[in-house]
């Protein structure tokens, strides 16, 4: 018999564009493209909690947390292909993690607790733009690389 060690990761949504450009998902809608696109690698569920959307149980001897990443990247690019109008291009799609280091801010089950990733899913007009305004580089600068991970999605242009 085996042990299968599962790691749990949060995924917050940052919506970085103009509803011209896509519709804003709602929690449920963004919840759903994870339900439904990882259901085979993955246990994914809505979560009650104001920042934290989207609870994610993978396991760890199969997946890497980048590698996790990379799935989240895909499976919305893929919905919102289906969802683009015209000829307009996709936004960029960041899947920014990190593991949280410092108390939980609450006991509740569906808090970050240590030792969890925590996963911020962006998307914007121009990813570069976005990393600089919210001070990634510095951000990330005295963690260990194997603390963080960042997945940037671009659409071919």
């Amino acid at each position: 018999m085996t042990n299968i060690v599962k790691a749990r990761m949060l995924l917050s949504h940052n919506f970085d564009l103009s509803e011209d450009i896509l519709p804003a998902l709602s929690r449920e809608e963004f919840s759903q493209v994870f339900i439904d696109g990882l259901q085979d690698i993955a246990d994914c569920r809505l979560v009650s909690n104001p920042h934290w959307i989207v609870e994610v149980l993978f396991d760890t001897d199969k997946y890497f947390p980048a590698q996790m990443g990379e799935y989240y990247a895909n499976a919305l690019a893929k919905l919102r292909q289906e969802q683009i109008q015209n000829d307009d291009h996709l936004p960029d799609i960041l899947i920014l993690g990190g593991i949280k280091t410092t108390p939980a801010m609450s006991t509740s089950p569906d808090s970050l607790h240590p030792g969890e990733w925590g996963v911020d899913v962006v998307e914007t007009s121009n990813g570069g733009n976005f990393l600089a305004a919210i001070g990634w580089g510095n951000a990330i600068a005295n963690k260990p690389p194997e603390s963080i991970f960042k997945v940037e999605w671009k659409e071919s242009r």
